[in-house]
């Protein structure tokens, strides 16, 4: 990677860690498709977006959980089957071009539901323990088999099941990508044995940029806001995945 190469990846990392960290999101979608167009190997590309989602989604934690948004209620039934799936999903590396059709397509609808309806937030009801375990189960798979956190996925479902205000949506999904990628990379670097060191200069970049981005979604943007940020997050996650199918 040449010096102006590495100084366009840093400056799009910084940016795509403190967008996505306004919404309780750690950016891996993002970095994954900045990661291909600076032409890194996927096998390099994977492990690295995973860390770099490791400590955007710390960060985010933590300022949306001091925000007071956090349900610990709404989030265990979710993460407890994602955590060892999001693990197998880092250990098995398959093709996924159907996958990142569908999802893509999926991703892209749920960015024009927000940006037409950035309404507050409406009365809302937890899901049942029987639903969210298996749903949490299948977004940890995806989200070790993409090297996602499975936010992208989270955040929209349960805005769009009124499962979830915006914020504590934000709050649970922050939680849930940094617990699924830490079982991800601990999954691919079993499989490849390998660390993604070269990215320790990405990696303080999107720190900083997280903790921006973060802090203001938790204390400063008001609910329409964080929709209308999400649907540009959700639009970009969603072309990126089919312009990679």
């Amino acid at each position: 990677m040449t010096t102006e190469q590495f100084v366009i990846v840093s400056m799009a990392i910084g940016a795509i860690a403190f967008l996505y960290s306004s919404v309780g999101h750690a950016g891996a979608s993002g970095y994954i498709a900045v990661l291909s167009l600076a032409g890194l190997a996927p096998n390099v590309i994977k492990p690295t977006a995973l860390a770099l989602n490791i400590l955007v989604a710390s960060v985010a934690s933590w300022q949306f959980y001091r925000g007071g948004h956090f349900s610990w209620k709404l989030f265990w039934p979710f993460a407890i089957l994602a955590v060892p799936m999001a693990f197998v999903g880092g250990y098995v590396n398959l093709p996924a071009a159907a996958f990142k059709f569908i999802v893509g397509w999926i991703l892209l609808f749920s960015a024009i539901r927000f940006l037409i309806y950035p309404s507050e937030d409406a009365a809302i009801h937890e899901p049942s323990t029987g639903v969210a375990l298996p749903v949490g189960a299948g977004l940890g798979l995806l989200s070790g088999l993409t090297g996602t956190g499975g936010g992208i996925f989270l955040t929209p479902l349960l805005l769009a099941m009124r499962w979830a205000k915006t914020k504590s949506a934000a709050a649970v999904s922050a939680v849930f990508i940094l617990l699924n990628s830490i079982a991800g990379l601990l999954g691919n670097i079993s499989s490849t044995r390998q660390l993604p060191t070269f990215a320790i200069p990405f990696a303080l970049i999107a720190l900083f940029a997280g903790l921006a981005g973060s802090y203001l979604g938790s204390t400063r943007f008001p609910q329409a806001t964080i929709k209308r940020l999400l649907a540009l997050v959700l639009v970009i996650a969603g072309l990126k995945l089919l312009l990679t199918a």
